[in-house]
Order: C-alpha cells, then sequence, then structure tokens
C-alpha cells in the first residue's frame, strides 16, 4: 500500500514533519495551555499548507492538488506528536 503513494505526496509529508515540530515548540513556548497550544499549532499547519496549494493555484506557479495539503497536514501532525514524545 506504501508503494502506492506518489513520490510527491512523500515530499509533502517530509516536509510536514519539521514544520509541525517547530510550529509545535513554538507554540509550546507562547502558549501555557497545552491543548490550546496543540490546536493552535495544528490550525497553523493546516493553513500554511492549504495557503501554499492555494498560492501554486492562483498564481499559476506551481500545481494545485489538495491531497498535497492533506499530505503535509498528516507529516505536520507527526512532527506535532514527535514534540509531544519527546
Amino acid at each position: 500500500m506504501l508503494r502506492k503513494i506518489q513520490p510527491d505526496k512523500w515530499k509533502h509529508f517530509i516536509v510536514g514533519i519539521p514544520m509541525g515540530s517547530v510550529l509545535q515548540i513554538a507554540c509550546n513556548w507562547l502558549v501555557t495551555n497545552p491543548l490550546a497550544s496543540g490546536i493552535i499549532a495544528f490550525v497553523i499547519v493546516a493553513g500554511i499548507s492549504y495557503g501554499f496549494e492555494l498560492f501554486s493555484k492562483i498564481t499559476g506557479l506551481g500545481r494545485y492538488d489538495f491531497m498535497d495539503a492533506v499530505a503535509s497536514v498528516i507529516g505536520g501532525v507527526l512532527g506535532m506528536g514527535l514534540v509531544w514524545l519527546f
């Protein structure tokens, strides 16, 4: 099943991991409530991921693919979870 995933989606997934990690660390530092910091980090990860795809669609500088944003968000959530584990 993992072999069926397009290489482009893997790139978005991999990029999402450090994005989610960095944003979760920043939110943990700025917001003392753990639930609120997680929600804020998730919203920012989702916003950046979809915003990048929307930028590609509007400007024509890239190829719009909603599933790219989904792959980035999944990677971002994994990165956020890694921060919580450590």
